[in-house]
């Protein structure tokens, strides 16, 4: 089969709409850091264990429903999925913003954590419908991507919202356009390439068949049961775990520990906030690009850029709150680093797993990744308010990205296969 089967088309009318769609997912989880070093801490009357553990709510939330929205997604559809997700999502984020009683509060990040959970694994699925293993790394980055992108601009716009319209004032707005682009989805996608008009029948078969011919020779895997006890599985899931934590008590908790340091202002520290999400899209594309070309060392990419933000925490650590300068610097290329490798490490399972449990075991993995999150919110902002200041957290987070390095390191992948998809190498270049 030809190159030029391959149409660019795929990239140029559903890449937008992923990477906008968990974008906003992303909006909606992240923007409580800097509402919480707002003043909505003090607003509620909250202590240090109730604030961490609103922060930490949603991660609890996500953790429940990461393998059955999978499930759907693969047995059903995932348009219809993300579609509806969009909608609630929407709406239990501006609700951030109209609650003041804490227990509502509470259920609210709850539940949006749930309806959040099915995002993730739904769109990973449907990338598996439309893009191929040489170009997989490159369409999850753009995914992903929505996350670092997102708290980047979301850091200063939010920041202004704040210093206009108040915390809560930000919390209703930002929720809305999620409940508006959910329309624009379910115009704009469609869940496998046989289904749309924008594609010549030829071109549908050329993906579909290419696809097809990356099952071949795959060991198969009969059950959820079977694919979720592969040590592969099994270690993935345990790195997710770790890796996360150190994600995540960043993301929500460095407004305020950048507040805390620097003391600055509102806008000043969104503004700081948004500098590492920055180095993290650049690194994120070039880590990508590097391991579709060699997919087999998707792995080094992993656990190379995760030991660089241990590293960076640690000496963030060693230079303690005296060193702002320096010590921000490090916390840029912590946060850098630990998003580098998203694309390779959600490429992986695609092509140790067949088709019918890849996406259900990425959503094991996810869910495991969630409940790291729990605990690294909870427990970044438990420390950071119990000792005063961010150290304890950054030794936390350098740990736990150590364990991660060595999961990864543990984990067996194959060479691929020669066929369709090696040697075309993911490069469409029609239309």
């Amino acid at each position: 089969m030809e190159q030029q089967s391959f149409p660019r088309s795929r990239w140029s009318r559903l890449i937008p709409a992923i990477f906008v769609t968990y974008s906003l997912a992303y909006l909606d989880r992240s923007n409580y850091g800097l509402g919480a070093a707002a003043g909505l801490k003090q607003a509620l009357h909250m202590n240090a264990a109730s604030s961490s553990l609103l922060a930490s709510l949603f991660f609890l939330g996500y953790f429940f429903f990461q393998v059955p929205g999978a499930h759907y997604a693969k047995k059903y559809s995932a348009k219809k999925l993300v579609f509806w997700a969009l909608i609630l999502w929407g709406i239990f984020a501006s609700l951030q913003g109209l609650i003041t009683n804490l227990p509502l509060l509470y259920v609210d990040r709850f539940l949006l954590g749930i309806v959040e959970s099915v995002v993730m694994p739904a769109m990973l699925i449907f990338i598996s419908h439309w893009f191929t293993n040489g170009e997989r790394s490159r369409a999850n980055t753009f995914l992903i991507l929505g996350n670092p992108i997102t708290v980047l601009w979301m850091s200063v716009i939010s920041g202004y919202l704040i210093q206009w319209f108040h915390w809560q004032g930000m919390f209703v707005i930002e929720g809305v356009p999620s409940i508006i682009w959910a329309f624009i989805w379910w115009a704009v996608v469609k869940d496998k390439p046989e289904e749309t008009r924008w594609l010549t029948r030829e071109e549908q078969q050329a993906v579909t068949a290419a696809l097809a011919a990356e099952q071949e020779g795959m060991a198969q895997v009969k059950s959820y049961r079977e694919a979720f006890s592969s040590r592969s599985v099994v270690l993935l899931s345990l790195q997710y775990f770790f890796w996360s934590i150190g994600v995540y008590g960043f993301v929500l908790w460095l407004p305020s520990m950048i507040k805390a340091a620097s003391h600055v202002g509102i806008v000043s520290t969104g503004w700081l906030s948004s500098v590492p999400y920055l180095l993290a899209a650049i690194l994120m594309m070039i880590t990508s690009f590097l391991s579709d070309r060699r997919p087999y060392t998707r792995k080094v990419y992993v656990w190379v850029s995760l030991l660089i933000g241990a590293v960076a925490f640690y000496l963030s650590y060693i230079l303690g709150s005296g060193h702002f300068t320096t010590s921000f610097i490090l916390l840029v290329i912590a946060g850098g680093a630990m998003y580098a490798p998203y694309g390779p490490f959600f490429a992986i399972v695609p092509e140790i797993l067949p088709s019918n449990v890849a996406g259900v075991a990425m959503a094991l993995i996810n869910c495991m990744g969630a409940l790291g999150s729990f605990v690294g919110s909870y427990f970044v902002g438990y420390l950071n308010n119990v000792t005063g200041g961010p150290n304890a957290s950054y030794v936390f987070m350098a740990l736990s990205l150590v364990l991660a390095v060595l999961l990864t390191m543990a984990v067996r992948v194959r060479r691929p296969s020669t066929g369709l998809q090696q040697a075309n190498a993911g490069r469409p270049v029609s239309r």
